[in-house]
């Protein structure tokens, strides 16, 4: 395709719109926009005549053109002259076109016959004859094109899904060009897509390894460019992400389940691109995506804590998922089971020197008279990538005499050649000032955000801005955006490490170098007093030692300590730190900027300690009861973190700190009040107080004006509702016993409420104006009778109401004004009655009312309801009303005790995909649809592929069996019925096949039942597998069976039928076909076996126009012995089901 064309769409579909707009058309244009393929959409474009140059346009701008053949296509000129439009793109522009068949035969647009042609012949009347020729010559050439054909599909919902998939193909025909800059890209994504297998519906999990600087993460980023279009989610987690989101976790928990939740929390909210989501388990990762076929990078992890937090297993993810993990570590892969591991090896010694020369003279070669010194100095690089790109850097626009001379101070020890390498490009630095600020990147500051640190070194006489830029000039840094719109500065641990050596070798004195950052240096200078004023940086692990001594003058000589960082950074638990500290210090640092102490031992900081210049003092799971007497200058100040510091009862007059940000005293369990001082606060944006248990007043008089977050969650003895502020944004006074509210709430900029565990009977009175509100929660307020009036709130989209076990209904008039509410949940409402009629909530998508055992009604809110949850409720009837839920997806109805009657107008919705009843003992008869049932339902077809009806022990399902037409049905049983013709009560049954004639290109179809049972009554949810192995004979007795294994899960209790429908190729010659049922789980027996064919009366096959060669049995196999075991290829294959046991 031509890549000088600038598409702005990825697919322009050419339809008739009377034909296919309201049917085919709009599932079409769904699904592409669940692939995230940017189809044109011309609903605002006015028909006329001539086509309108803005669809010209689109045309033009559109990388793929559909045409959607249609028996009334030719009855538009519009269509016609759209065709031409789109030969003539596909001749000048290269575009790809692909042709639809929909209800015709390609003859009849080649030849202009039957209906197509009648209509054609229309249009042609009053037209010139070159027109008409125009037109019949692009509909020989696109009708002659490769395309799909309706007719050879009996689902049109699994024809869309193999056009969409074809498209996504397509477009990847042209690549992003992003990474074609590193040197073998291309064969590194060929070994990869092997190991990744895309094309496999299993769940497979694949490591990237190699050392650092080797191009692990631009392998990584490349493939996740190349193949993210072929998922439904996707997330390229990077080190900022991990390091960014567990931040606060790390200075204030010492609790790895409570990061593990945050870091998950943070993962779901990106991958399904729901905004904020709060977990409360760390199975809702595997909850929220068992289902969704998605592709998930980790980048740079060294932690296993995180990979489980992540990645806990397999059963995680949805069928075709790929995970990808990009570490050094070689064990944390197999650590975790990743048995798929791709080794990055160093490049080819030409490749190298491309590498280097793409960098020093951007070609891919040396120029005339540099070959042997180019060649030199990149295997100088160890055919490392990163170090071959600084080199290159470092060499560019140098003459050859500079060359020669930075090529007799590499050295030949092979151990140290890249490191010195690297260092040539920091040594080239031109600005001391640059290799200052270097410096302290790599031994302070890397994957920091900018700002924080042009905030640390704003008095140091450094210039920032200017040296950031060098810095990220010669490839010593770069600039990545954040997770929270922020941009943070990266070095590469390869080049942080040169950054390190170099400040080792300023003396053989640790004391004496700019910043200690080695655990065992810093403990030697801070158990004596050899510091000096040379030191202003002083950084240690916690994690790499169990006791500190500090001597009482460890400080006297480092006057010009700036950065006093003590920290921890594995998230695993490991034995607390034994402080030994003198009983008072003779002198304390008193330019610090940056003071970081978690687990702090001091019950107040030193008497001559001075935060004159902090700009961050982060001391959570300290011993603090009180930091310091009086009023000092806290001017400089921005960040204050002493959470989780039970014993602190006093906070220090803050009324000089007017630029700080963010306040955090979650878990300071002793603390009674906030200072009045606060009132200064004035850039103040995030104030946490959550689990300030004995915390009974808050400050009043106050507007903090920059105050957008404040979290009084666990305050259990605040009374009183905090005006604090007006421009407050986000909200949490859970777990509060607030029964104080004023009349009118100055809450006009809130967007997000939290009052779980809220005691009243009652929040507050009246019609309160939160007209930003978008989300509000309420759960497991017990007592709560009645929720608010919320008739104002029209921009709510997710109420959360779960366990509010004493609530009885909701009114008409409180949620009537909710369009944009696309979310409610009820789970647990046990009181709860009714729902309003009457109304129909627009947007609402997804409602949830499990556990609501006392509602009997249907629930009748929205028609555009998707995902229903129904399970433990007293609903008695699915009603016939259900034919208006014409969105829904997916409804559960598990332990309904008093269910008695389903619609079977349910089975006829066109976007139903599974429904399960289970566990409802009134249930005893249910109808499939006839098909002459009035088609003026939601659907007159069905894409129902799942249909579960466990532990319904009593209903009656001879006649369901025989009308159903959904791919997978579970019911109870212990017998095969006898709809099945062909049965066994052993795992595997011999089914002779007869046909008159055979054609070379056929299908078997079947539908298929076994009767599995549990061997011993457990209480366990568990998967099994069940797989199909299929053995066919021809009449000269040879044996083949089928490519493509396929097979499926399911949870199981008791005796139960499962059902489910086998579609496979089969050769000429074939008359009988040996099937095996396998059980992956030895708790569960197959105790009987059955099939029917597609023919009602007579076993026979079911001859298809066409067959993916793929799936075909390669002829040879007939005269050879018999072919490896394989299994038969199901419709949706992997299926996971879950039923409940008790």
């Amino acid at each position: 395709m031509s890549s000088s064309c600038n598409w702005m769409f990825d697919v322009f579909p050419s339809f008739r719109g009377l034909d296919v707009r309201k049917t085919f058309l709009s599932h079409f244009l769904k699904e592409l926009d669940l692939r995230l393929i940017i189809p044109f959409k011309d609903s605002k474009i006015e028909r006329s005549q001539a086509i309108e140059p803005e669809l010209l346009q689109a045309i033009r701008s559109s990388r793929i053109a559909v045409v959607l053949f249609s028996k009334n296509y030719a009855s538009s000129k519009w269509c016609l002259d759209e065709l031409l439009e789109i030969v003539k793109c596909k001749q000048e522009l290269e575009q790809i076109v692909i042709p639809v068949f929909y209800g015709l035969d390609p003859s009849d647009i080649r030849k202009q016959m039957g209906e197509f042609g009648e209509a054609f012949h229309k249009t042609c009347k009053n037209r010139t004859e070159s027109k008409i020729k125009l037109w019949r010559q692009a509909l020989t050439d696109v009708a002659n094109l490769e395309g799909h054909h309706s007719r050879n599909w009996d689902n049109e919902a699994k024809m869309i899904e193999a056009i969409v998939s074809d498209i996504l193909v397509k477009l990847n025909v042209t690549p992003s060009r992003d990474f074609d800059e590193f040197v073998g890209i291309n064969d590194h994504i060929a070994k990869m897509s092997a190991l990744l297998s895309v094309e496999s519906n299993e769940m497979r999990m694949v490591g990237i390894w190699g050392p650092s600087g080797i191009g692990k993460t631009t392998i990584a980023r490349a493939l996740f460019d190349r193949i993210s279009h072929q998922f439904l989610g996707s997330i390229f987690i990077d080190s900022a992400f991990i390091s960014k989101n567990l931040e606060d976790y790390r200075r204030a928990n010492s609790d790895d389940y409570n990061m593990k939740l945050s870091l998950q929390g943070k993962f779901l909210s990106e991958i399904l691109d729901s905004g904020h989501i709060k977990i409360d388990h760390l199975g809702a990762a595997r909850d929220r995506l068992r289902h969704r076929k998605v592709l998930v990078v980790i980048d740079d992890l060294d932690d296993q804590v995180v990979l489980d937090a992540l990645a806990g297993g397999d059963d995680w993810f949805g069928n075709g998922s790929r995970i990808i993990v990009v570490t050094k570590d070689k064990h944390l892969l197999e650590a975790h089971g990743i048995d798929h591991i791709y080794k990055v090896d160093f490049p080819s010694e030409k490749q190298a020197l491309e590498m280097f020369c793409r960098s020093a003279f951007l070609q891919n070669s040396p120029p005339d008279g540099f070959m042997d010194l180019a060649s030199k100095i990149s295997m100088c690089a160890g055919g490392l990538p990163l170090a071959l790109q600084i080199l290159g850097k470092a060499m560019k626009k140098r003459n050859k005499e500079y060359w020669t001379d930075m090529l007799s101070r590499l050295g030949k020890s092979p151990n140290r050649v890249i490191v010195k390498g690297l260092r040539i490009s920091y040594d080239a630095l031109d600005s001391e000032e640059d290799k200052a600020i270097f410096r302290h990147i790599a031994c302070f500051f890397n994957s920091m955000e900018i700002d924080r640190i042009k905030l640390m070194l704003a008095d140091s006489g450094l210039d920032v801005n200017m040296g950031l830029t060098n810095l990220v000039d010669k490839s010593l840094i770069s600039v990545k955006p954040s997770w929270n719109n922020t941009k943070i500065i990266e070095m590469h641990s390869l080049v942080q490490e040169i950054g390190k050596e170099v400040v080792r070798t300023q003396s053989n004195k640790p004391g004496k170098r700019e910043f200690l950052m080695d655990s065992k240096d810093v403990c030697n200078v801070l158990g004596s007093s050899r510091g000096s004023e040379m030191v202003i940086g002083v950084s240690l692990n916690l994690d790499e030692i169990s006791m500190v001594r500090i001597h009482e003058n460890a400080f006297d000589k480092m006057t010009n300590l700036r950065f006093l960082k003590f920290y921890k950074k594995s998230l695993e638990r490991k034995k607390e730190v034994r402080w030994l500290l003198p009983e008072s210090f003779d002198n304390f640092p008193d330019k610090l900027k940056l003071f970081s102490w978690p687990g702090c031992p001091m019950v107040h900081l030193p008497s001559c300690f001075c935060p004159e210049y902090l700009v961050e003092l982060i001391m959570p799971n300290s011993k603090l009861v009180k930091l310091w007497e009086g009023v000092e200058p806290l001017a400089c100040l921005k960040d204050m973190d002493l959470s989780k510091s039970e014993s602190l009862k006093e906070i220090p007059d803050l009324s000089t700190a007017t630029n700080l940000e963010t306040l955090n005293f979650h878990g300071c369990s002793s603390l009674v009040e906030l200072p009045s001082s606060i009132r200064n606060l004035n850039k103040l944006t995030k104030l946490n107080m959550q689990g300030c248990v004995n915390l009974d007043t808050f400050p009043t008089g106050i507007d903090l004006q920059s105050l957008s977050s404040l979290d009084l969650s666990g305050c259990s003895r605040l009374r009183s509702f905090p005006l604090i502020s007006s421009n407050i944004s986000k909200l949490n006074l859970s777990q509060t016993s607030i029964v104080k509210y004023p009349f009118k709430l100055p809450l006009e900029s809130l967007v997000e409420l939290h009052m779980e565990k809220i005691k009243s009977e009652r929040l507050w009175e009246g019609v309160q104006p939160l007209t930003s509100l978008k989300k509000m929660v309420f759960s497991r307020c017990e007592n709560l009778k009645e929720i608010p009036n919320l008739s104002m709130m029209t921009k709510l989209e997710k109420l959360d109401l779960n366990g509010c076990s004493s609530l009885v209904e909701l009114t008409l008039s409180s949620i009537q004004n909710l369009n944009k509410l696309t979310t409610l949940e009820m789970i647990g409402c046990s009181s709860l009655e009714t729902l309003p009629t009457g109304v129909n909530l627009k947007s609402l998508y997804r409602l949830n009312l499990n556990g609501c055992s006392q509602l009997r009604s249907f629930p009748d809110i929205s028609s555009n309801i998707s995902t229903l949850f129904l399970n433990q409720t007293a609903i008695e009837e699915v009603p016939p009303s259900i034919q208006n839920f014409s969105s829904l997806e997916s409804m559960e109805m598990w332990e309904c005790k008093q269910l008695q009657s389903i619609s079977p107008r349910i089975f006829k919705l066109s976007n139903l995909d599974e429904v399960y009843f289970s566990d409802c003992e009134k249930l005893t008869e249910v109808q499939w649809p006839e098909e002459a049932e009035d088609t003026n339902d939601a659907g007159s077809g069905t894409n129902l592929s799942l249909v579960i009806f466990t532990n319904c022990f009593n209903l009656n399902q001879e006649t369901f069996i025989q009308q159903s037409a959904s791919e997978y049905l579970i019911l109870p049983g212990v017998e095969v019925p006898p709809y099945f013709t062909h049965r066994s009560t052993a795992s595997s049954l011999t089914v002779p096949l007869h046909r008159s004639t055979l054609c070379p290109q056929s299908f078997l179809d079947f539908k298929a039942c076994v009767v599995v049972s549990e061997e011993t009554v457990s209480h366990l949810l568990f998967f099994i597998d069940i797989q199909v192995h299929c053995r066919f004979r021809d009449k000269r007795g040879n044996y083949f069976e089928p490519a493509n294994p396929r097979h499926f899960s399911l949870h199981q209790k008791y005796n139960h039928l499962i059902i489910f429908d086998c579609h496979f190729p089969i050769n000429q010659d074939c008359n009988q076909v040996e099937i095996e049922f396998r059980l992956s789980s030895i708790r569960l027996k197959l105790k009987e076996c059955g099939i029917r064919l597609s023919d009602d009366n007579t076993p026979s096959l079911a001859t298809h126009n066409e067959v993916d060669e793929d799936n075909m049995v390669d002829d040879g196999c007939h005269e050879t012995e018999e072919c490896g075991d394989s299994d038969v290829e199901t419709k949706r294959s992997r299926k996971r089901i879950r039923i409940n046991t008790e």
